[in-house]
């Protein structure tokens, strides 16, 4: 694949999007030809219509992938697999323009943000297809009794949600082919163009075999419940809140599958008393507005020595009462919109409870003087009760709690007063201490002195901010099984490796 990435900002022309599904190998409607509408949460318009798969859709889609894996060499053949997800990723590559356009249109990502929320992740393509043939998928057990074989987990169920969109395809979808199971994406209902623009390049510029990979789309949340109850399924992934991962985990049970959640955080940015405030501060900020708060591991908690407190609250506000929300169009847009009037009505009923439990606020608060949109104005909310709701639970909105502590002790304590513990970042001058306080951070990534490397280690949460890893070998070992073949002794010397 090449590394070359189009440049190129979306436009004002409109948005075309795809909106049929893909199921074994064909780009389809529903059976039953409903469709449902796209909206922008931005203008509040209807970008276009969306297949609406009912149960014959999602059945078919299982069916195709539960005969792709049994039945054809996609799980073995692995230099096959790396030239067709190489040719997915030229193709992603030469449509990049119009994916960004799509996140733009039914996410509402800014373009000042997609170098962040968009570029990044096209890499990831070409490092798993390399993954997909260089594996050691067999190596010897110790002592030399026989083989130690890693092999696809079988059918994968890759539930999306639509605040990432992109992304997902390179923690979820592209290492899951990659070490050799079948996939059903089931699209964010919110944000399924994006999803379904990749089924069509997979149908038209790939070798996958039908129903390697299909895509479904629905307006009813009961076509995620047929993928993880139906036993011809092996694994799920999804992304999504702690509360929906706590169904799907219930759901799965049943047939005891593989799951791999990447859930909700309440992750705490933990400035010491000779941290650099300022720089902790304005990352946080630009990380929240950049993408409207609607990321799981934002630092949504900013945890401030109490002698500076007021300082950092000065600060914090000065910087959101600088951001502008707006056309995400607009080069000079800060902040874009909620995905939907629901999830607005709700971010501003947290923090009007916030008020009512004590919380002051210093910037934002409400909803910003523009005509239409799903807009929520970039809220800073300071003297948060550590144990109060705005500090429990995630807002999933451009909304930032600062809370004063005394010593690194309490920092610790506080930090770790969570159900979550998905991300978090500590910020000193003095690097080792930072680090010996991030190593006692109970969550999955800590970082010092920054708050971006995504990529670099693995992802995923401690307690309820998920079960398992994504991004990198780490996440690409999640969609392996492991089989110990024992061999007698005589055997072993001349036994090979694949």
């Amino acid at each position: 694949m090449s590394d070359t990435i189009n440049e190129a900002l979306p436009s004002r022309a409109p948005v075309i999007g795809e909106e049929r599904m893909l199921i074994d190998g064909r780009l389809t409607a529903a059976a039953s030809g409903k469709t449902y509408p796209n909206v922008n949460p931005a203008t509040e318009e209807v970008l276009g219509v969306t297949a609406d798969a009912d149960e014959p859709d999602v059945e078919a889609a299982i069916a195709a992938a539960r005969r792709a894996f049994d039945e054809t060499d996609w799980a073995t053949d692995h230099a096959f697999r790396r030239r067709c997800i190489e040719q997915l990723g030229d193709a992603i590559l030469k449509a990049a323009d119009d994916l960004r356009r799509i996140d733009t249109a039914e996410i509402g990502f800014p373009v000042s943000s997609l170098r962040g929320t968009f570029d990044p992740h096209l890499p990831r393509i070409h490092e798993m297809a390399e993954l997909a043939e260089t594996y050691a998928y067999e190596q010897p057990l110790p002592d030399g009794v026989g083989i130690l074989q890693r092999e696809g987990v079988g059918v994968v169920a890759a539930i999306m949600t639509w605040n990432c969109g992109f992304m997902l395809w390179t923690t979820k979808v592209i290492p899951a082919l990659a070490a050799g199971n079948t996939v059903v994406v089931r699209a964010a209902p919110e944000a399924p163009w994006g999803s379904t623009l990749i089924g069509r390049l997979i149908a038209e510029h790939t070798e996958i075999p039908a129903g390697v990979v299909n895509v479904v789309t629905s307006s009813d949340r009961s076509a995620s419940v047929l993928l993880t109850e139906d036993p011809r399924v092996d694994m799920v992934t999804f992304t999504g809140s702690t509360q929906v991962g706590r169904q799907i985990m219930a759901q799965a049970a049943g047939t005891i599958k593989k799951v791999l959640l990447e859930l909700g955080g309440k992750s705490a940015n933990i400035v010491l008393d000779d941290g650099d405030l300022e720089a902790a501060l304005t990352a946080s900020a630009a990380l929240s507005c950049m993408v409207a708060g609607e990321a799981c591991g934002l630092p949504s908690r900013i945890l401030l020595p109490r002698d500076r407190y007021e300082e950092g609250v000065r600060f914090a506000a000065d910087l959101f009462n600088a951001v502008t929300p707006g056309d995400p169009l607009d080069p000079a847009c800060g902040q874009g919109p909620q995905i939907s009037a629901g999830q607005r009505d709700r971010i501003l009923g947290m923090i009007e409870q916030a008020r009512a439990d004590g919380a002051r606020v210093v910037a934002g608060g409400g909803r910003p003087d523009l005509p239409r949109g799903y807009y929520v104005q970039p809220t800073i909310l300071a003297d948060v009760d550590p144990d109060s709701a705005i500090a429990q639970e995630e807002a999933f909105g451009p909304v930032l709690a600062l809370i004063p502590y005394d010593g690194e002790e309490d920092a610790i304590r506080i930090a770790n007063n969570s159900i979550y513990g998905l991300y978090g970042a500590v910020y000193s001058a003095d690097a080792e201490r930072a680090t010996a306080v991030a190593r006692r951070i109970r969550a999955g990534s800590v970082m010092v002195n920054g708050y971006a490397a995504f990529d670099k280690s693995p992802f995923g949460g401690y307690k309820q901010s998920g079960l398992g890893r994504e991004v990198g070998i780490w996440g690409f070992e999640e969609f392996l099984e492991m089989k110990g073949i024992t061999l007698p002794v005589t055997e072993t010397a001349s036994t090979t490796f694949n």
